[in-house]
């Protein structure tokens, strides 16, 4: 079995699959500027994105790990995550408020999938 790796950089790699599963680097906003509900529709965006190419989609997520710099923004969040998610097919999810790399970073999603 071999690992295939997406986007490899020195530090990390953006995806990687493995055995049926692919394992998401943490997504973060392209543009800091907007609200939590646009930052978070953008990190939504980018994991649909990852996971077409790794030839899965969010009915498949089997994991999601929301970290949001202040949990205030816990309603604007879930407004973009509730917007996103296919009804039935809601993964089990974590969200927990986090010192974030960035300071204009409101919101990482990290998801793990199955193919």
């Amino acid at each position: 079995m071999s690992i295939e790796r997406f986007d490899v950089g020195a530090r990390m790699s953006e995806m990687a699959v493995f055995n049926g599963v692919v394992y998401l680097a943490g997504q973060v906003p392209e543009d800091a500027s907007q609200d939590i509900t646009g930052q978070t529709a953008q990190v939504l965006a980018a994991i649909d994105a990852l996971l077409a190419r790794a030839g899965s989609d969010k009915t498949k997520i089997l994991r999601a790990q929301i970290f949001i710099a202040d949990l205030a923004d816990f309603p604007g969040m879930n407004a973009a995550w509730d917007a996103w998610v296919v009804p039935g097919h809601t993964p089990p999810r974590a969200t927990v408020e986090a010192k974030l790399a960035r300071p204009e970073w409101k919101v990482e999603i990290v998801v793990t999938a199955a193919v």
